[in-house]
């Protein structure tokens, strides 16, 4: 989980904190030692941290402490704003051309993702209204242009190649003109991986820039490499230049020094990060919502955004009309756990829930996993007529199930139970005067 180790040290030392109805200069100096430490064990840039630290006490210093805070909340909201400043402030969102046809140009190190990523960038901009066409331009690495035609397979975006061509240049000029005819709005440009030192391929993105005249370069990284990662924007922006920065493999880097870093050295914004390996796993970078979720705060708005993204109204009514007459079924307890799957399961729910990041250990939320497995695999086990009516499972039913699931007739009974519970706890939700949950978000007890 990103940010994993930090979120749980910066809670820490703000749990002193909180505890203290005045703050000394030596409170605030302790805290800030123990601050200094956890970023420069999440692998954030030295010279970041220093600047960071040194901020952060001279305005805990200096602050007039806000009416409805205390001294330790209000140096944890100095904290977050800090954090909030050190990410970019806001999101960076992609700038699209006004004559309506635009040209993103992926360029980076090898083994960074920048074809997979081609592909969920694909997927967003879809979701967003756009008519993708991908261009396979990485003439060197093999397999590279089957590799970008299976993924637009998988994800239905049309792929332009050319098998026999050793010029990117004319390559993507081809691809452009094909985009144009066919309607497609947005060209995303594959690139082979380099490094920044090597003169003959970073003459080669020169002239793909020159030609193509991309509307905006964006630089892929992997979060996974830590420094090195800030190091390559680096590198790629002094030399090249770019325009924002992907940031991949987010899910699996617990430090995250990464992300902090990127835009304090480079000046560069952080567009996008890689949050999973399915082609739909690509979020816009929030830097307010990341600091919120750093500091066990919670990602609300990005939950919200993940329950509605696949959860349409028709089907959100639905539910609400069964919730209201208690006829909230099995095959509804299924449907939720489905969406609680889509949304990339309990360890990206829990990572977004206020007051929930790091406080669940992970072997938690593992067997939270497996319950929900589990579960799943009893309900399949049900005929139709079981799952919408529960109240007929009597004793031999659940025997039958229990076989067919192989799980023990107790596993069944445990099920039937968490149903029950969750079907009353809904019925309370729609009480008049009842604030009910997230619309489209799965509500479990025990959760």
């Amino acid at each position: 989980m990103a940010f994993e180790g930090l979120s749980e040290k910066l809670q820490s030392v703000f749990k002193k904190l909180r505890g203290k109805g005045v703050l000394t200069e030596a409170d605030i100096d302790e805290a800030m030692r123990e601050v200094r430490l956890a970023l420069l064990e999440a692998d954030v840039n030295f010279k970041v941290v220093k600047e960071f630290v040194a901020s952060v006490k001279e305005k805990a210093a200096g602050a007039a402490i806000h009416a409805s805070l205390n001294p330790g909340q209000q140096v944890i909201k100095i904290v977050q704003d800090e954090l909030v400043g050190l990410m970019g402030n806001t999101n960076s969102k992609l700038t699209f051309s006004p004559s309506g046809f635009t040209v993103l140009m992926l360029v980076g190190l090898q083994g960074t993702g920048k074809t997979t990523t081609a592909g969920k960038l694909a997927v967003y901009l879809r979701k967003n209204g756009k008519n993708p066409l991908l261009a396979a331009c990485d003439i060197y690495r093999p397999a590279a242009i089957d590799q970008l035609e299976v993924v637009g397979r998988q994800i239905n975006v049309p792929v332009f190649s050319d098998r026999d061509s050793r010029d990117p240049v004319k390559i993507s000029e081809e691809a452009a003109k094909l985009a144009r005819r066919n309607g497609n709005d947005v060209l995303i440009v594959d690139t082979a991986g380099r490094l920044q030192i090597d003169d003959e391929l970073m003459d080669e993105l020169r002239d793909l820039k020159k030609h193509l005249r991309p509307h905006e370069i964006l630089l892929v990284v992997d979060a996974m490499t830590g420094q090195d990662a800030v190091n390559a924007a680096v590198g790629f922006n002094d030399s090249f230049g770019v325009d924002g920065i992907i940031m991949t493999k987010l899910d699996g880097d617990s430090r995250g020094g990464a992300a902090l870093s990127t835009k304090s050295v480079t000046g560069k914004p952080i567009k996008f990060i890689g949050v999973g390996e399915k082609l739909d796993a690509l979020e816009a970078f929030h830097p307010e919502r990341m600091a919120s979720r750093i500091l066990g705060m919670g990602d609300v708005m990005t939950l919200i955004e993940k329950a509605q993204e696949d959860y349409d109204d028709a089907k959100a009514e639905e539910l609400e009309r069964k919730m209201r007459k208690n006829e909230f079924t099995l095959e509804d307890f299924l449907d939720q756990m489905g969406q609680i799957k889509k949304m990339g399961g309990l360890a990206k729910i829990m990572d977004m829930m206020p007051g929930m990041g790091g406080k669940m250990k992970s072997a938690d939320i593992e067997q939270g996993e497996k319950d929900f497995v589990r579960m799943e695999a009893i309900m399949q086990s049900m005929t139709n007529e079981e799952r919408r009516e529960p109240a007929i499972l009597n004793a031999s039913r659940r025997k039958r199930i229990a076989a067919g699931a192989g799980q023990p007739v107790s596993a069944i009974n445990n099920l039937i139970k968490r149903y029950d519970e969750t079907r009353k706890l809904m019925k309370q939700a729609m009480r008049p005067g009842k604030r009910g949950g997230i619309r489209g978000l799965p509500n479990f007890p025990d959760m």
